[in-house]
């Protein structure tokens, strides 16, 4: 993952975060993704699992939503750069050992509902005793108060469905859309994350821990903000219209003549409009009695829509990348997402980025850049219980110990 800027000769030897010791006692994607984007950055990630199972996400792929693969592609996504110990929360000593773990960490990130943090004794009174400097980050669905704050959220049901934004992207006389696999997960997750660091900055500062967080619900209402905040002054909006008679024909998509879709958008719409016409090679329209003024040109936006379409029509999506722009146009083409892997801006960009697993060379970087260190580079994420044995030495257990410790269940 390259920096934006040109300043390599600059660049920190580590990267940023290293020294940071983070738990990841969360499960499915946001909070574990909070995690791998800290891991990413060089913390030491060190996964808290079940055993048997796992995490539940580790057989996410397996999902009939997700696109099928003969590699395990969503787990090296959220598992990448973490150690995982496979410990029994349930077991008086694997409890002992969470303790012992908390004791050492900086942040420690769980999304289980409240009454099962409850039970494991992991809600924020019952670890900052044993840790006051620590920053408990907590991902939850709908919140950590109120009467829905035990239901369990996914990001279709608390960030998309419930937040207002699966209605508001409906067409008119049609069925609510239907959110695509975790959506909503990840850029939760950067609002997690944005919080963890907020908590660090304080106890910088201050030397004292505390508890920062995010829901999913919270996280989809903000996404929809334009459209809950004209709701909260009492505004409201009709269904929106389909693409052949929307509110505005210059927010809108249309189709070039060698059947690329891409969206429009006229930035400016008085100013321009003379010389968006000259482009499409239609000067006739400026002096339509139609579409004289930006009033008159929403009144008749379904008839300048025809217009639109036939103009486009004539010319090949290149030529209209080319010319559209330099009249002011905002537009871009409508990827499908295998074209996004073949963007070369994608990977000039370092949004795609390459990795050392060989079955999934390439993955996605984090949104985040920074001008002064490069991210680490992704290794293969970590199988159930891979580290036990190396996280519990590094806690001062004998192999003996350790070996007891098997057989007993209490870590695997």
């Amino acid at each position: 993952m390259k920096p934006d800027t040109d300043t390599r000769e600059s660049l920190d030897y580590e990267p940023p975060l290293t020294g940071l010791r983070v738990l990841d006692v969360s499960t499915y994607i946001a909070g574990p993704a909070a995690a791998m984007a800290l891991g990413d950055w060089g913390a030491d990630v060190i996964k808290v699992e079940a055993p048997g199972m796992g995490d539940p996400h580790r057989q996410g792929w397996k999902s009939a939503n997700y696109p099928r693969a003969e590699v395990n592609y969503t787990w090296q996504l959220e598992g990448r750069n973490k150690r995982s110990i496979a410990l029994d929360l349930k077991h008086p000593q694997g409890r002992a050992i969470m303790d012992e773990l908390i004791k050492g960490a900086d942040v420690m990130v769980v999304n289980f509902p409240g009454p099962v943090r409850e039970r494991l004794k992991l809600r924020y009174e019952d670890v900052k005793q044993t840790n006051p400097r620590l920053i408990y980050a907590s991902l939850t669905g709908y919140g950590e108060e109120g009467p829905d704050a035990n239901i369990p959220g996914f990001d279709v049901n608390a960030y998309f469905a419930r937040s207002g934004l699966l209605d508001a992207l409906r067409y008119e006389g049609q069925p609510p859309a239907f959110s695509l696999a975790a959506q909503g997960d990840r850029p939760s997750a950067m609002s997690l994350l944005a919080a963890i660091m907020m908590g660090l900055y304080r106890r910088e500062r201050t030397g004292k821990g505390g508890s920062v967080g995010t829901s999913l619900y919270a996280n989809g209402v903000w996404a929809n903000a334009t459209i809950a905040t004209a709701a909260l002054v009492g505004a409201s909006q009709s269904p929106r219209p389909p693409r052949d008679r929307p509110r505005s024909a210059f927010q809108n998509q249309y189709v070039s003549g060698d059947g690329r879709w891409f969206t429009l958008l006229l930035p400016q719409e008085e100013k321009r409009w003379p010389g968006f016409c000259s482009a499409i090679d239609r000067a006739d329209l400026i002096y339509d009695e139609r579409f004289m003024t930006g009033v008159l040109r929403l009144r008749h936006a379904t008839e300048l829509v025809v217009e639109l379409d036939a103009a486009f029509a004539r010319h090949p999506w290149s030529h209209w990348n080319d010319v559209l722009p330099k009249v002011g146009v905002a537009l871009a083409p409508i990827n499908r997402i295998q074209d996004v892997i073949d963007d070369e801006q994608a990977r000039a960009a370092g949004i795609i980025i390459d990795t050392a697993v060989p079955d999934v060379p390439l993955s996605l970087a984090n949104p985040i850049r920074l001008g002064f260190a490069e991210a680490r580079i992704p290794g293969p994420s970590p199988a159930l219980g891979e580290h036990t044995d190396a996280v519990l030495r590094e806690l001062g257990f004998t192999d003996e110990v350790i070996a007891a410790l098997r057989s007993d269940g209490v870590v695997s």
